[in-house]
């Protein structure tokens, strides 16, 4: 049986993220002529080349596209099974790699991994925050927090908590225009869209039953909850928008929830991790850290 070229398999990977064999050679501390030769041994074992090379250029073909993602979990994996017997003998320590979305990371996960980096002093974050959806793979995350209602994947995930969807506007709009007492009323409603979900439509289930979907038609859009609020306080229009954003708006008077005995569709805050159950100790001490830190949360919260 002839063994898979794991070291060339890890060099492309890197290679793939770096988008440089000079890049690659420097991150993983060999010669440019190793990373070269590795490339070339690779191509020719699968019979296709991998990169386009020019002078100032180095990108992806279709068949190297087609192999990154499996390149990366072979580098991750096998990282991770030397991390997990190192981790085994010593104190956590090392590089986590986080995604979350912008708001909740700044309001919740930002002073999460502030106790857990206190509590674990040889451990580093490298924390980016974006509502767009990360391929986790792909981009090397260790861990990455999203709040839907997630599809069927490869990918490992951990439901941690409910989140509620709320529909809300200002006291001010509502006086102008109207309070809506029926789902189907927000058509004639100016209503903000969520422009990081693949459908603008918005469902709901009423007490009864029913059935209902709405497309929201307004002035405004964005990628980022915390966007809409400025335009709701200032009577433009009714968005719906995550209760960790509006609570508090809510409370002091300056949102109101409308249509409450409607409720949207089944969200919540899920732990992803890429497939792959070989995963270093420090990764494991954050996951648990995270769901019972969340999990209190959404206690304190409902």
């Amino acid at each position: 049986m002839r063994l898979p070229d794991f070291e060339a398999w890890a060099i492309f990977a890197t290679v793939a993220e770096h988008r440089s064999f000079s890049g690659a050679a420097e991150a993983l501390g060999v010669s440019k002529a190793t990373i070269s030769k590795a490339i070339t041994r690779l191509e020719a074992s699968l019979g296709t080349a991998l990169f386009h090379r020019t002078s100032r250029r180095l990108t992806l073909t279709p068949s190297g596209e087609s192999l990154n993602a499996n390149a990366q979990r072979i580098l991750a994996e096998g990282q991770a099974a030397e991390e997990s017997a190192h981790d085994a003998a010593s104190a956590p320590a090392g590089l986590i790699r986080i995604a979350a979305p912008m708001t909740f990371g700044i309001s919740h996960v930002a002073p999460a991994i502030a106790d857990f980096m206190a509590a674990h002093p040889a451990v580093s974050i490298d924390l980016r925050l974006s509502d767009a959806k990360v391929d986790i793979v792909a981009d090397r995350f260790d861990i990455a927090l999203r709040i839907a209602d997630l599809p069927d994947s490869s990918l490992r995930a951990r439901r941690l908590a409910p989140v509620t969807a709320r529909v809300v506007a200002s006291a001010v709009y509502l006086e102008r225009r109207g309070r809506p007492r029926h789902p189907l009323e927000l058509g004639e409603h100016d209503i903000f869209a969520y422009a990081n979900v693949p459908t603008t439509t918005w469902t709901f289930r009423g007490p009864g039953g029913e059935d209902v979907a709405v497309r929201p038609n307004g002035r405004f859009s964005s990628d980022n909850g915390d966007a809409m609020l400025p335009l709701l306080h200032a009577g433009l229009g009714i968005a719906r928008l995550p209760d960790f954003i509006v609570d508090a708006d809510i409370a002091a008077g300056r949102l109101e929830a409308i249509l409450p005995e409607w409720s949207g569709p089944p969200i919540a805050l899920h732990l992803v991790t890429p497939p792959s159950p070989l995963r270093p100790a420090r990764v494991e001490l954050l996951i648990e850290f995270l769901a019972e830190r969340f999990r209190q949360l959404c206690g304190a919260r409902t």
